[in-house]
């Protein structure tokens, strides 16, 4: 769906507490976080405008939020172990 909102409390609202703890304890979790909700936002802001950006462009900034969204995603399940 175009414009949806994958920020990581929305995606992942049962590491919430999880999520906020790291980002004031862990620097690079904390600046990761930070650049995926930023990719994020910049994605939903583009769908919405009808992406005036090439096809390419827009793959390989959905392709960079997945893998971060995997990244902080894996280090969510280690801190819940």
């Amino acid at each position: 769906m175009l414009g949806e909102n994958h920020s990581l409390n929305n995606d992942f609202p049962e590491y919430k507490d999880t999520i906020s703890a790291l980002s004031k304890s862990d620097e690079k979790f904390a600046e990761k976080a930070k650049q995926y909700n930023q990719l994020d936002k910049e994605i939903r802001v583009l769908e919405l405008k009808d992406a005036p950006i090439d096809d390419e462009t827009m793959h390989q900034m959905k392709l960079d939020r997945a893998m971060l969204k995997d990244l902080l995603y894996q280090r969510l399940l280690s801190e819940n172990k």
